[in-house]
């Protein structure tokens, strides 16, 4: 009776551990799943470059399945890409007007959009030009040459347009504009000496060491800068996006935002 339980016991043993070993070498068949990749574009006001530089490289360490592309230009240019059909995902705008528009035309649903951040709009110069003291200066005969951003597509050169006609300079510095086709072309023009001043947004000109802040807009003197997020409609990766839109409120990105001198809004 003992040897027989002795035998039961090593059988027992030895069935158990072939158990293990065949568990083991079929877990090491069967291929780990792996979770889908995705990539999501975002068209986005070029005023966002560097803060959109670094959330893209913080969001994408978090959520190392989806992969971000970012599309910069003039918010007019953008909406028009949307609205022609462009493969977008996410847009960020630097104007209501532009953003409410694809709201109304049925490409944003209301509910997947939300108010991001803030703006100031301000004079700037070459860090060596010492005749602009001022946005009224701009009028004067020693300045030919003052850059803004298309007022009709970029909203920053509509913020400047409002501006200059309530210093009532607008009419005179005309023949002088010139226009660019975003803001951060303005920025270029001025940090290369080609004009003489340049209206840009705060953020833009806390980005470089070659211009000089004038003077700040005072609020009253333009629309108030908003700029708004929203899921285009017809995205074909709405779970990532929305993922994306819900980070942008996030602390991590908030700290970005504010790094580069934007008001992020509640």
């Amino acid at each position: 009776m003992e040897d027989f339980m002795k035998k039961l016991c090593f059988t027992l043993l030895l069935s158990f551990s072939l158990l293990i070993v065949l568990s083991a070498c079929a877990a090491k068949d069967v291929p780990s799943q792996k979770q889908e990749e995705s990539e999501i574009t975002i068209s986005a006001a070029a005023s966002l470059n560097d803060a959109l530089k670094e959330i893209k490289t913080t969001f994408e360490k978090k959520h190392k399945n989806i992969h971000l592309s970012i599309n910069l230009g003039g918010t007019g240019a953008l909406q028009q890409q949307i609205i022609q059909g462009a493969p977008v995902d996410v847009f960020i705008s630097a104007a209501k007007d532009k953003f409410d528009d694809l709201i109304q035309k049925g490409l944003i649903k209301k509910e997947d959009s939300k108010d991001l951040l803030g703006n100031k709009l301000v004079l700037i110069t070459p860090k060596r030009h010492s005749a602009i003291q001022s946005f009224s200066d701009l009028s004067d005969n020693r300045v030919s040459r003052v850059a803004i951003g298309t007022p009709a597509t970029v909203p920053a050169g509509m913020y400047a347009k409002q501006a200059l006609q309530k210093y009532q300079v607008w009419d005179k510095l005309t023949p002088k504009l010139i226009q660019a086709k975003d803001v951060r072309q303005v920025l270029t023009y001025v940090e290369t000496g080609s004009v003489d001043a340049g209206i840009v947004y705060l953020t833009d000109a806390k980005v470089s060491n070659k211009v000089k802040i004038v003077e700040t807009a005072s609020e009253d003197m333009h629309d108030p800068i908003i700029y708004p997020a929203g899921i285009i409609k017809e995205t074909k990766h709405h779970k990532e996006a929305a993922i994306f839109l819900k980070y942008l409120k996030s602390t991590s990105a908030k700290k970005t935002f504010e790094k580069y001198g934007f008001i992020v809004l509640d």
